[in-house]
């Protein structure tokens, strides 16, 4: 299934949620291997859930975790990124042997320099910003202007209910560097609702 930009779909737990979003063209999946997280899986279920998809880049999330742990569980688990809750001194990110990304939080009253100021710091040692959790309000016009100059500088990737009038068109106002979904639990063994999931990869399906 071809798609309009790339996609992360984070917090896999499962192998219906593995295999699902890989045969939707989904890029990246990622794993919560940091004890500290929720939801928190074991290197042997990603070990596992792993062997059964292809064609995705396999992604560790990570909080606390030292950076020496992350590079040892990124190894062992055949991991090609690692998503950190939040940005580390350049030092413990210098130690990290994958590529990282960050996720950010969306600070509607941060001033715009301020803003830049912290992209700019970030930038050197991070290959994208993860804006998954949403804006308390739908953004205004000057917010998704000063999104869309982001997005032109920097490796962007938004969750979905950041559009205001459609996926399609965040895509072509912003053009981030791809969207970032939420995986599930499954209802029981081999049975979940995709249906949420289903309608984000319909709408961004290329026709």
């Amino acid at each position: 299934m071809a798609l309009l930009t790339s996609v992360i779909v984070r917090g896999i737990n499962n192998l219906s949620d593995a295999r699902y979003c890989a045969g939707m063209g989904a890029d990246y999946l990622t794993f919560r291997l940091d004890p500290s997280l929720p939801g928190a899986v074991t290197p042997e279920l990603v070990q596992e859930l792993s062997s059964w998809v292809a064609g995705v880049q396999l992604v560790g999330e990570f909080g606390t975790l030292p950076a020496e742990q992350i590079s040892q569980l990124a190894q062992q688990c055949g991991l090609h990124a690692v998503l950190l809750h939040g940005f580390r001194r350049a030092e413990d990110m210098a130690e990290l042997t994958v590529p990282a990304m960050v996720l950010v939080d969306w600070i509607p009253d941060m001033l715009p320099e301020d803003v830049d100021r912290r992209f700019q710091l970030m930038a050197p040692h991070v290959s994208g910003f993860v804006f998954s959790e949403l804006p308390p309000q739908p953004l205004s016009d000057m917010q998704m202007a000063r999104l869309s100059e982001q997005a032109r500088s920097y490796p962007i990737w938004l969750a979905p209910g950041f559009a205001n009038a459609g996926l399609r068109q965040l895509l072509t106002d912003v053009a981030p560097n791809g969207l970032v979904l939420e995986g599930g639990d499954e209802i029981r063994p081999g049975v979940r609702d995709f249906s949420e999931m289903e309608a984000v990869f319909e709408e961004i399906e290329v026709d």
